[in-house]
């Protein structure tokens, strides 16, 4: 997508017609099973290694497949279609894991970390919140205290996407050097660190087949070449990481929108009711119309904040403007596919609703629809209009 130019070009169809047919070859038959056991099943990784998946966006010189954004957002796009909860572990990895090392990483961090995550060989996680800093970032209380060639860091971590599964942590954390300087810090924390404790997975209503868990510092010794660039832009780095991150998320919404649009197109055509199909009835024509508007809708913004961040410009409020709708969108396709479903909708026989339950996901971590509008607000009042 170049200027004015909405057609996909032949790299980004063909990306989108490998990634499809991965995901419905591949993950279709998965994806409810890890849904119902909570399980995120290794076989994955080996399949998304051959397609080049975990290292997206990085350079061939580190393992990566380079390409651009919006190949990226379509392959997240592509797997969500079939199982969120797999594209959620792939775009965390991506944006919170080989991207910041890539971006702001010396070249020492990059030769250790990039291949091996780029690969799919360890995979990555992100951690900022805490139990009492969710939507108030700057309250995290896990510290970091210099002590000779090291950090030794206390503290715990809630929610941590890929927990169960990550062998390499980016850890969002409060810093004191030896002559008192403070700030926020982000430092890479591998799980076999000496006081490092990987909680038990949460059991939660929507992406299941992602382990989420809580990670524990207890004295944790982190050598001082494991900070992340500057050692003071900690909090920069991690909002210009939830930037990228709030797109692969609205990437997910669009995924699954668009499998519950397509499930919906197909059930109502085939079900009769009053000896003709329900997709007749304007009831239903009129909720497929609303559907397929959203999607396009929800998709343009996607592309839009894609195509800024391959630019190199500023997209903070077109990252959460398509967050924002997108998420909406899809939990308003989804819960419009249950409701022409009908009962069997209601099912776990059909995917639609576990479609709903993760779409509520979407408007929730990365921060909240609400903490959105309030990005955006603040960039349309200081005359990013």
């Amino acid at each position: 997508m170049i200027g004015m130019n909405f057609e996909l070009d032949e790299k980004q169809k063909l990306v989108r017609r490998s990634v499809r047919s991965f995901a419905e070859k591949i993950l279709a038959p998965l994806a409810p099973i890890m849904d119902r056991e909570e399980e995120f099943y290794p076989e994955i990784i080996k399949e998304t290694s051959m397609m080049n998946l975990w290292g997206i966006t990085i350079p061939e010189k580190y393992g990566g497949a380079e390409l651009d954004s919006i190949n990226y957002l379509i392959s997240i796009e592509e797997i969500s279609r079939i199982c969120a909860s797999t594209a959620l572990t792939v775009s965390v990895h991506n944006a919170f894991g080989t991207i910041p090392i890539y971006k702001w990483g010396n070249e020492e961090q990059k030769e250790k970390f990039l291949k091996d995550l780029s690969s799919g060989k360890k995979i990555a996680g992100f951690s900022w919140t805490e139990p009492n800093a969710g939507s108030d970032a700057r309250s995290i209380e896990c510290m970091a205290v210099e002590d000779g060639k090291d950090f030794v860091l206390n503290g715990s971590k809630i929610f941590v996407t890929n927990g169960a599964i990550a062998s390499v942590f980016l850890v969002g954390t409060r810093y004191q050097t030896i002559d008192k300087q403070k700030g926020f810090t982000l430092v890479i924390v591998e799980k076999d660190m000496v006081g490092c404790e990987i909680g038990p997975k949460e059991n939660k209503m929507g992406m299941r087949g992602n382990p989420t868990t809580s990670l524990y510092f207890n004295n944790m010794r982190v050598p001082k070449e494991n900070v992340l660039g500057k050692l003071q832009n900690g909090f920069k780095y991690a909002m210009q990481m939830l930037d990228f991150g709030r797109i692969g998320i609205a990437a997910q919404a669009l995924g699954i929108a668009q499998a519950a649009y397509e499930h919906s197109v197909k059930y109502s055509k085939g079900r009769i009711q009053f000896n003709k199909p329900i997709s007749q009835f304007q009831g239903v024509s009129f909720k497929l119309a609303e559907m397929a508007t959203k999607i396009d809708a929800a998709r343009l913004l996607v592309y839009r904040a894609g195509y800024m961040s391959d630019q190199n410009k500023s997209f903070s409020k077109e990252a959460a403007m398509c967050k924002l709708f997108a998420s909406k969108v899809a939990r308003q396709v989804s819960q419009e596919a249950l409701q022409i479903h009908g009962g069997y909708g209601y099912m776990k026989d059909l995917p639609i609703e576990r479609y709903y339950r993760d779409a509520k996901a979407c408007e929730i971590y990365e921060g909240t629809s609400e903490i959105m509008k309030l990005i955006i607000a603040n960039q349309i009042l200081r005359g990013n209009i």
